[in-house]
């Protein structure tokens, strides 16, 4: 059921993690734009969380439908287990699991995990269609 479907990502824009920073997926690269003083921090993991969540919300409209604009409104519950995300080999994996939605509000829960380690876990709150939700509310 899609409902309960979960976006459960092995590789989402690059998240292998691993030490050469000479070759490979973007987040490898040196210039990847999530790095800060030459380190991808733990943070990050948020933004991958989010990219999970949108291919979630893709898989959800289907082929036929266009997918809808969505906004990382508010962090919950969100805990770093690592400082950083870019000195483990291999790759991560990105889990986001939809907990709730009213159609244009969504929560999910998401985790990213390497080698079956949690590094990063939390909620998420997103609002779809922003545009539309602020027009209704100036009729």
């Amino acid at each position: 059921m899609l409902n309960s479907l979960s976006a459960h990502t092995e590789y989402l824009a690059g998240l292998s993690a691993g030490r050469d920073f000479e070759e490979g997926p973007p987040s490898k690269g040196r210039d990847f734009y999530l790095r800060a003083e030459g380190r991808l921090g733990a943070a990050s993991g948020i933004e991958y969380a989010a990219q999970a969540m949108a291919v979630h919300g893709a898989l959800l409209a289907g082929a036929s439908d266009r997918p809808r604009h969505g906004y990382l409104t508010s962090l919950r519950g969100v805990t770093l287990h690592v400082a950083r995300l870019d000195d483990l080999p291999g790759e991560l994996s990105v889990r986001a699991e939809r907990l709730s939605s009213d159609g244009r509000h969504v929560l999910y829960r998401f985790v990213i995990s390497h080698a079956g380690r949690c590094l990063v876990e939390g909620r998420a709150a997103v609002v779809l269609d922003a545009e539309a939700i602020s027009q209704d509310a100036r009729r």
